[in-house]
């Protein structure tokens, strides 16, 4: 009877069965191997060529409302760099990121404002011209400073650096605080004040910017945030601010 009602799938089940119990949770003693359908350089491609869009999805709505509800357009180019200026003053801190050519990793450490230049637009830093982020900035000027509060507001000042190691600056800038960081290695030079020659300037020169600052108070961001949890529509809390390579050259220009 078995015999007449075999097929190709009981014959493998029947197959199957007679086998070590240890094979049968083997996925490669049962399934034959599958040659894949693409090499993996052709995987690859496939993966570096799938795109994103934020623009409009199906129903005629924009992929990011998010952004759509926040980004603020209207304010004057000066008002936006003066809001910036102020926000990134009062954080004092910031996220410093740079590019390690050895590794090819992205590094970063918090590193303390130490003045503006150029309207604001332009970051200055003190650092040990020792330091591993000297290094990094050598061999790749890009970099990236971030900004955050308690508030959830932020900024990110994209831009090239370069280290600084005239004495009139350093000293312009200079702060006592400097010695707990750089120490006084007692040889009458490297003592951490004004004129260790170790102590440098990273200037940072702004390329774009991308920055929110609240719009509404505690109360109004609270509610905004409730209604967009229960009826999916996006929380208006922030003054979504871009400032573009055209921007900041117009800038420079005036300033």
């Amino acid at each position: 009877m078995l015999s007449r009602l075999s097929s190709p799938s009981t014959t493998i089940a029947t197959k199957i069965i007679k086998r070590p119990i240890c094979q049968l949770f083997s996925a490669t003693s049962i399934i034959p191997p599958v040659k894949p359908r693409f090499s993996h350089q052709h995987r690859t491609s496939l993966i570096m060529s799938q795109q994103f869009s934020n623009a409009q999805v199906g129903n005629g709505k924009p992929a990011d409302p998010y952004r759509k509800a926040n980004l603020d357009n209207e304010t004057p180019l000066a008002d936006k760099i003066q809001d910036l200026a102020n926000f990134i003053n009062s954080c004092k801190f910031c996220m410093m990121t740079t590019h390690d050519a050895k590794s090819g990793n992205l590094a970063s450490r918090c590193m303390a404002l130490a003045a503006t230049e150029t309207g604001g637009i332009d970051l200055l830093f003190h650092t040990n011209t020792e330091s591993g982020k000297t290094d990094e900035l050598s061999s790749d000027s890009h970099i990236n400073c971030s900004f955050l509060n308690s508030s959830g507001e932020w900024a990110s000042v994209s831009g090239r650096a370069n280290i600084i190691t005239d004495r009139e600056l350093v000293k312009k800038h200079y702060s006592p605080t400097l010695k707990a960081w750089l120490g006084d290695l007692e040889d009458g030079v490297h003592d951490g004040g004004p004129e260790d020659p170790r102590i440098g300037v990273i200037r940072v020169k702004m390329t774009t910017a991308h920055y929110a600052i609240v719009s509404k108070n505690i109360i109004g961001r609270v509610a905004e945030v409730a209604q967009g949890t229960l009826t999916g529509k996006p929380a208006a809390v922030n003054k979504l601010r871009e400032i573009n390579e055209q921007d900041v050259n117009n800038w420079r220009g005036s300033h």
